[in-house]
């Protein structure tokens, strides 16, 4: 996948270096498996019955491919990109049957409606304020007719500058948080119409959980 026109943020290899720290830990404390997580569970399950039969579903920002895998057990042709090798090379491992590749958010020149449906799941919260609408205006331009963008991020107000996770361990990025009218502003901005919000009291993060899916019309 080649670079695309999209800003590239001056963090982000930065922020590629500390995921490729964390990825271990990440998958030793197994954070990706959504069966600790029901209600977030039924929103991926929802949205793997409105992408069927649509065409190829996108993971960006797949992390070690936990989400990847569940959606491709429930028959998807999926496939997923990260940022940072590390990650990716636990996903090949854990999951040799499926597709991954290293790429960012703002890397990615996905062709026009060729995907049924695309996830940004906790995967986007680090890219910086003016650079989301350009890469959720990507995601809505490469969806077919129909097709669905699901995004889990982080709910508030303001930034949170991160120096460990994941048990301790040094990073550097910013935790971008988010409010569900600025989200639904930016995905009607791109085209997209709204399908569905979930909003959770607390996450991982000690902020509320935003869920929200919308459709290209």
């Amino acid at each position: 996948m080649s670079a695309s026109l999209i800003e590239q943020p001056a963090d982000l290899d930065v922020v590629r270096t500390s995921y490729d720290r964390v990825a271990d830990n990440y998958v030793e404390l197994n954070l990706g498996d959504l069966t600790s997580y029901p209600w977030l569970r039924t929103a991926i399950d929802g949205f793997a019955a409105a992408v069927s039969g649509l065409g190829p579903v996108l993971d960006v920002g797949c992390g070690p491919g936990d989400v990847t895998a569940y959606l491709a057990e429930r028959g998807l042709e999926v496939s997923g990109v990260d940022l940072s090798p590390r990650m990716i090379e636990h996903a090949r491992r854990r999951y040799p049957g499926l597709r991954f590749e290293v790429a960012s958010a703002t890397e990615l020149e996905l062709a026009d409606a060729s995907y049924g449906g695309i996830l940004g799941w906790w995967s986007l919260f680090n890219l910086p304020r003016p650079v989301l609408p350009a890469v959720i205006e990507s995601f809505a331009r490469a969806l077919v007719p129909g097709g669905h963008l699901i995004i889990a991020t982080h709910q508030g107000e303001g930034d949170i500058e991160r120096t460990e996770a994941y048990g301790a361990v040094p990073v550097s990025w910013t935790t971008h948080l988010w409010q569900p009218d600025e989200l639904w502003a930016m995905l009607a901005a791109a085209g997209l119409g709204p399908v569905a919000e979930l909003r959770l009291s607390e996450s991982v993060a000690g902020v509320p959980s935003l869920v929200v899916v919308a459709q290209r019309t």
